[in-house]
């Protein structure tokens, strides 16, 4: 008995998820993995095969869902239906918080106040087509019509297996599809499966205000997340040429990144969106009339292509740049100061500028492999932060053992980290998206749009083929928790790697309190879009 096939059934089902609160790192997150478990194993298939079904730890106590279809005939083609249950906040709602995760009643309000809302939020509430709620979009409507091209795979529809994937903390560390990676590799050969591709089912992003164009994704773009790690040369505020103070170097940082044409890349007609800061602040831990000894900030960087040694010289030159404006601007004020003080001596200002590897590196020439390696052991085994805060604890812990480089600027990476992944040019995918845009043209007159990365970052990036041809390495010899409580696993991203495919509903505004989907396209033309995208990527190679 199919139960998620037609539009209102699929609207039911969605709400049911939206009711679930499970924004990223709260007790719903798990309550909702164990929704899905619970809605599946109720189906005639799963208990018939109920070790096809299961609910995988992380090692946090969050859990991610697999759930495993075979065809009739026993075939090894598998394509992987990949989604991600957890939400971002609800602070922006204001006072709608509360309407939040209650799709249905939320739409109703925003009726009421259909005069004080923006002209297109007021066109999509009057064509009656629109539903509003978080998640609703991002991206429950996703795992809606996954469930629901699961219960065509129970019913044969499919030549071939389908494998249901939904994770946590997408919208935070990807821990879930990492997580995800070794048991994606055990069901390959416990179950002797081939991955044709994984189809993902995130929703479209508009390239700018008004952009009614419909997209599929045959990629993910790239991001990495580089912080700057200021040491500066603490002082009293009355003695404030004594010292440099890391938070004027973390803002002359900002001027240099923020925004900043530098990182632009672009590839055919796709532009990385600028940098812009996640965190900016000093690491003074009380108050008191002694500045800061040092300062923290991160950005965010979008990337497609380049290489890392690329991204490493851009942002050592920001940082170089930033280093010669503080310099600058220390030497102009104390020269200023002593027209005003005769008995005033100028100091001269100068701010070392290095990467992590070359910090590392002076710390064990000076202390040893054995000392910095206990240190660092140390650390870990008495971490209580986030993996951006120790982060920085761990570059601090060196930077204080070198502590002469002072004052000084060190760059390094913190996760996450999601690799540009591209199956542009792979002619399995080029006949799959070509197939899928005939069919959509001629079916429902639409033209879909083929963008080779999806900008709003996937956990494609991690079974993808990547696009950039540059080592690895350049990146995690510069990541502090590589090999310290954390290890990106290249070589498992390696195995795993297989054509990579988006096909997703369509919403608008992902992340805002306006956060809505459009009913028809995403539950009436979807579902069939997504059957015949399936039924082609099971049936050729």
């Amino acid at each position: 008995m199919k139960n998620w096939q037609s539009k209102e059934a699929l609207t039911d089902l969605l709400c049911s998820l939206v009711n679930h609160q499970s924004i990223t790192g709260t007790s719903a997150e798990i309550a909702l993995a164990e929704y899905l478990h619970h809605l599946l194993a109720q189906t005639a298939y799963f208990q018939t095969n109920p070790s096809h079904l299961k609910l995988h730890p992380l090692d946090d106590g969050r859990r991610l869902l697999s759930a495993l279809v075979k065809g009739k005939e026993e075939k090894a083609e598998t394509v992987i239906l990949l989604s991600h249950f957890d939400v971002v906040e609800i602070e922006d709602y204001g006072s709608l918080k509360n309407l939040a995760f209650h799709p249905m009643e939320l739409t109703r309000e925003m009726k009421k106040r259909h005069s004080q809302l923006p002209g297109q939020i007021q066109s999509d509430l009057a064509s009656g087509e629109w539903l509003f709620g978080r998640g609703a979009m991002d991206m429950k409507a996703g795992i809606a019509v996954h469930l629901s091209m699961l219960e065509k795979a129970m019913e044969g529809e499919f030549s071939g297996n389908v494998l249901l994937l939904s994770v946590p903390d997408e919208e935070v560390n990807s821990k879930g599809m990492l997580t995800a990676l070794p048991v994606l590799e055990e069901l390959k050969y416990k179950e002797n499966l081939h991955y044709q591709a994984c189809l993902n089912g995130e929703p479209m992003f508009s390239k700018y205000p008004g952009d009614e164009s419909h997209y599929v994704y045959t990629g993910s773009i790239g991001k990495v997340l580089p912080g700057f790690y200021c040491y500066g040369k603490e002082s009293h505020v009355g003695e404030p040429f004594a010292g440099i103070n890391p938070n004027l170097m973390t803002s002359y940082l900002t001027q240099e990144m923020e925004l900043s044409e530098a990182f632009l890349e672009h590839a055919d007609d796709e532009v990385t969106p600028p940098p812009v800061s996640l965190m900016q602040r000093d690491l003074k831990e009380k108050y008191s009339v002694q500045t800061p000894h040092a300062a923290i900030v991160m950005y965010n960087v979008h990337y497609l292509k380049q290489s890392f040694a690329g991204l490493n010289e851009k942002l050592l030159a920001a940082g170089k740049q930033a280093a010669k404006a503080v310099e600058s601007h220390v030497n102009r004020k104390a020269a200023a100061f002593s027209e005003k003080a005769a008995d005033f001596t100028v100091p001269k200002a100068k701010v070392n500028v290095l990467m992590y590897e070359d910090l590392y590196k002076e710390a064990v020439r000076r202390f040893g492999q054995e000392e910095i390696t206990r240190r660092q052991n140390l650390l870990v085994s008495q971490r209580t932060e986030g993996d951006r805060d120790f982060s920085a604890r761990i570059v601090q812990e060196l930077a204080v053992l070198c502590k002469d480089l002072a004052p000084m600027i060190v760059l390094f990476y913190s996760p996450p980290f999601y690799p540009a992944v591209s199956s542009m040019h792979d002619p399995f995918i080029q006949g799959t998206v070509s197939h899928v845009k005939q069919f959509v043209k001629q079916t429902y007159q639409i033209e879909l749009t083929v963008s080779e990365f999806f900008t709003g970052l996937s956990d494609l990036s991690y079974v993808g083929p990547v696009s950039s041809t540059s080592k690895l390495q350049q990146l995690t010899a510069n990541l502090p928790l590589q090999h310290n409580g954390f290890v990106f696993p290249e070589d498992m991203m390696e195995n795993l790697s297989m054509p990579v495919l988006n096909i997703g509903p369509l919403g608008r505004d992902p992340h805002q309190w306006t956060e809505r989907l459009e009913l028809t396209y995403s539950f009436e033309y979807l579902p069939v879009i997504l059957t015949e995208a399936i039924s082609h990527l099971l049936k050729n190679k």
